[in-house]
């Protein structure tokens, strides 16, 4: 299948909006970049502020931080036991003596938790906090093997008669998805953010078409991919 402009542009709503925020500067490191985000947040202000980093949350179910002194994989069951804990604490109608009047917020909890349980969003955030910028609009996709694929995804669940013809097409992409994950935990592991970045776009895809396959109708095929 040739890359024509009009097939750009009718793809152009897939993007992905991940583009380096400090282009031509390199990317700082991600170490860094999250050391200095929580020595700001300690010595800005005497006063209780919310906490900088959503990883510093969740101490018993993230007790090495983020990537790359931890891991990028998380355990989702622990993470969520925690969440519960924090959202008990920080409800309103917690007695005052269990309540932390100066700790997080509960809307910034389920912000943080919803972030880190999800793989995607748990790229982009350690992405952002590095220096790239994951709102931008102005992203053209680099890399016309991806595109060609994610087309005959787009293809398959069109031309789709019944959701079994779906099944080996959601078999093919939840192998893509687990490459995706799997290329960014070594990414982030080795702190290579250029690679986790353009990994954070095919996973991004990938995900794509997952929710087109689930949203599928039978003759509306065409506009399964729409946003």
């Amino acid at each position: 299948m040739a890359i024509t402009t009009t097939t750009m542009r009718r793809t152009s709503h897939l993007l992905p909006r991940l583009r380096l925020a400090t282009v031509p500067s390199p990317l700082r490191p991600l170490t860094a970049t999250i050391a200095f985000a929580c020595h700001s947040s300690s010595s800005s202000s005497s006063k209780p502020q919310q906490p900088q980093d959503f990883y510093t949350l969740f101490p018993q179910s993230i007790p090495s931080g983020p990537p790359p002194a931890g891991p990028f994989s998380i355990d989702l069951r622990a993470l969520q036991r925690e969440f519960f804990a924090l959202q008990q604490r920080s409800h309103p109608d917690t007695p005052a003596h269990v309540r932390s009047a100066d700790g997080p917020s509960s809307a910034f909890i389920n912000r943080a938790y919803s972030t880190l349980r999800d793989p995607l969003q748990r790229a982009q955030y350690l992405l952002a906090r590095a220096g790239v910028d994951v709102e931008d609009e102005r992203l053209k996709l680099e890399d016309p093997a991806l595109l060609l694929e994610v087309l005959e995804a787009q293809e398959e669940v069109e031309a789709a008669a019944s959701e079994e013809e779906l099944l080996p097409l959601v078999d093919r992409n939840r192998e893509r998805i687990d490459e995706s994950l799997r290329v960014l935990e070594t990414a982030f592991a080795d702190a290579d953010l250029e690679t986790a970045r353009r990994e954070a776009v095919r996973l991004r895809y990938w995900r794509n078409v997952e929710e087109a396959i689930k949203s599928w109708e039978h003759g509306k095929g065409a506009h399964v991919l729409e946003h």
